[in-house]
Order: structure tokens, then sequence, then C-alpha cells
């Protein structure tokens, strides 16, 4: 019970005869949103496939476990799943073990990152058919968690963590009392430092003119705002992957520092955002805890707008280097012509090669995906433009977005994956079919 399945190698996506996906991030070693987009779609693949009963294996290996410590563990599962009663589903859970096992034979070592398989007995169409299928991930960071388990779905929930954002953000909270300074990164929030102001209250004390205990208190103010301007100078610059920075308190006092020349100009250029907090405490970096998925979610379509745009300023003003299109973008990617290749989350469409068994002939259809089963349904009857036989068939599909990151990388093109969640996205996909490139030099048509 073989399954046909696909599988990523140094970013390429086709078929594997060994029957597996294996996503592989040894050759990109940084998280693009490629990546991170293949690992979505192959997580929402697996989290939506179910077995019939407590029959798919989903096998988690942290870096540093031996692989033969692991093989021990899955022969003793093995002898273990004999005792279920059911015929059926202990050989289910035996034949999933033993393709695990043999998956794993293939490595000498656990990866980097670690490595994640998934196998298990998948029901088809009709009564009584299932296939043996099994996934191979090798996760784009590393896990932390050794995992076996026996379930009705596979466990997917460790590798959709990795899908969070992981840039680090700098956090500071202040009102006229108190500071604190923060860093967030993924789930991992931690308090830098809390400094207090030194600055009185707003009562002046008894025989002391108002003007000038204003004056002082303006002053002690203006020294508090250049101490935490320092103290966020020293803990942020030197992160060097800062993302953005938040700022946040009760009170207009954080408007007041955020408007003025205290935050060097590299941290000023990374303020994303300013919000109100009840708490400059631990209870406020809390507070903005709660608030970071939307607050971060818009830092990225801040980037994807800007990538655009920059798309919309070339095909404005008519520079010629802005194509886009199926036909022209991969055109202009097999003249190694696309400095930025722009795809939609959105895109629904598949590359169909068909052939035909008798003469060979060949050709090439995009069809939108829901459309593949009425399409080889079609085919049947259809008779081949060369021989008139009917004997065309489907000899490959192709992921739209698969085809052209394979174009882009043997033209060292980045590809960037954009949302739809933006008025610049919905553009994307809807005036400009979804496919996109900035282009490196113009073309001569």
């Amino acid at each position: 019970m073989c399954s046909q399945s696909f599988y990523f190698a140094n970013g390429i996506f086709g078929f594997n005869i060994s029957c597996g996906w294996t996503l592989s991030n040894q050759q990109q070693p940084k998280r693009t949103s490629l990546e991170l987009y293949r690992l979505r779609k192959a997580l929402e693949a697996l989290s939506r496939k179910e077995g019939r009963g407590t029959e798919l294996v989903s096998l988690h290996i942290p870096p540093g476990k031996q692989v033969s410590e692991v093989l021990a563990m899955l022969r003793d599962e093995y002898g273990t799943a004999s005792n279920i009663k059911s015929d059926t589903t202990r050989k289910n859970v035996q034949d999933a073990i033993t393709k695990v096992q043999q998956r794993l034979k293939l490595f000498k070592q656990i990866p980097k990152n670690g490595l994640v398989i998934f196998s298990g007995a998948i029901p088809q169409n009709g009564p009584g058919s299932e296939r043996l299928e099994t996934y191979v991930i090798e996760p784009l960071e590393p896990i932390n968690v050794y995992l076996y388990r026996c379930d009705p779905k596979f466990h997917t929930e460790y590798l959709q963590e990795q899908l969070r954002e992981k840039e680090t953000y700098g956090i500071i909270l202040l009102d006229a009392n108190d500071a604190s300074f923060a860093t967030l990164r993924g789930k991992r929030l931690e308090i830098v430092q809390e400094i207090t102001s030194g600055v009185p209250g707003k009562h002046r004390a008894g025989g002391q003119s108002a003007a000038r205990f204003e004056r002082q208190r303006e002053a002690k103010m203006l020294e508090y705002f250049n101490r935490v301007g320092k103290h966020a100078n020293e803990i942020f610059l030197q992160i060097p992957d800062l993302k953005g920075l938040i700022i946040g308190g009760p009170g207009p006092t954080k408007y007041d520092f955020e408007k003025g020349d205290y935050l060097h100009y590299n941290l000023k250029s990374k303020i994303i955002s300013v919000l109100d907090t009840a708490y400059v405490s631990e209870q406020g970096v809390d507070e903005i805890m709660e608030r970071a998925p939307e607050i971060l979610r818009q830092v990225r379509y801040v980037d994807e707008k800007k990538l655009v745009q920059d798309f919309l300023y070339q095909v404005g003003h008519d520079t010629g280097l802005a194509t886009y299109g199926e036909d022209e973008v991969r055109r202009a990617l097999q003249m190694g012509a696309v400095k930025m290749l722009l795809l939609s989350e959105g895109l629904d469409i598949t590359r169909i090669t068909v052939k035909c068994t008798s003469c060979g002939y060949k050709k090439q259809e995009t069809i939108r995906e829901q459309t593949l089963p009425s399409f080889q349904q079609k085919l049947i009857s259809e008779q081949c433009p060369n021989c008139k036989s009917q004997t065309l068939t489907i000899e490959e599909t192709k992921d739209i977005v698969e085809e052209f990151a394979e174009l882009a990388m043997h033209t060292n093109t980045d590809v960037e994956m954009i949302s739809t969640e933006t008025e610049e996205g919905q553009m994307l996909k809807n005036s400009f079919g979804g496919i996109a490139a900035i282009l490196r030099f113009k073309l001569s048509h």
C-alpha cells in the first residue's frame, strides 16, 4: 500500500517514488515567505487527513537524538501494536510503523533542526479503500519535543508553532513615574530592565511658586526621557534582527516621548505602534502580548504593501521594468530577467502535463485545482491531436507556485508570497492574476 506523493528538496517541489513529502531547508537557512507558505500548505493538507481509528502515526525527533535509539523505540511500539484486537487496525498501525522505520533508516543522523515523520492509512473514495501515506518534514527551525503518537489525526501543532513570527520586537512602556523595557521573540517574552523617573508629582510643595515648580518638573521629565532613550539604545541597538519597536503606557507621556528625539534614529524608524495600556510594569507588557498577534500581522502586511506598491509604480510609470500574467512572467523567468517574483497566496491553479501513451505527444495546460477531477474525466474521451487515439493521460501535476519557484531558483530570483488580506494583495490577485514580476532589465518584444 504505497502512496504517490510529493516532496520538497532544496526548494523544489516534485514527485518521490519512495512515497513521502520531504521539506528540506538545508540550502535555505533563512525563513522566507515562500518557505512559510510551503510549510503552511503542507500542514493544512496534513491536518485535514483522518484515519478510520487510532491508526495515524506522528513521530517528532529533536536534534541530537540518535537514529538507532529512535529505531529501537519503534521496534518496541511495533511489538506493542501486536496486542491490538482489531485485525485491520493492527495491520494498519504496524504498516505505518514499518514505513516510518524505512524512512528513518535513510538518515545517517537526525538533521540539525530535527525530523518529523507522519504515516498512516488514509481512507480513499469508496468503501474499504485506503492508502498508506508517508510524509517527512525537516523543520524550518529546531524542534524541542520528542513525540510518538498513534491517533485518528496527525499531530501538526508543534510545526504550526513555527509559522508564528519569530523576529525580535522591542517594547518600551512608560508613564511619568516608571519605564519598562522588554523583548518579544515568538512566544518568548523577557523584561530586560525597569527604571523609575524621579519626576515629582503635579502637586507642588507649600511656599514654592507654580511657575518654578513647573520648570523644575519639566527639566526632570526631560532628563527622564533622555535616560529612557539611553537605556532603549543600549538594549535594542545590539539586537541584530530587531524587526520593530512598540511603545505603550497610560496617558500622554508615551506620545511626548515618541515625538521627541530621544531614540537613536535607527530605533525611531522602527516604531510600528504606540498603544494605550493600563500599566507600565509586567502587567502592561502582558497587555502588549495580548495585542501582539494583530500588531505583528500588520507589520508583515506593511512589507507586502511596499512590495506590491513598488510593482505598481513600475507599471504606472511605464518603466518597462514590470510584467504580469502567467505566460509573460514565465517567459521573463526563463530569460533570467526577473529581479523579484510576486505570487499571491490566493492562487489556486495547477500546471498539467498531458501525455499520449500511444505516440508520446505532450501538451501543458493550466487549470484551477478544483476542476482537476472533471478535467481527468473529460480526458478519457478526448482524442490525441497527433495520432487520434483516445489514450491521453495526466503525466504530471504541479502547483503553479512551485513551478514558478523552481524557475526562480535557477535564476537567483527572490520570491515573495503576498497575502490577500490587504487592498494591494487583492489587487495583485484580481487585477494581475496573482503572478507579477519586477524586472532586472527591459524585455524586447
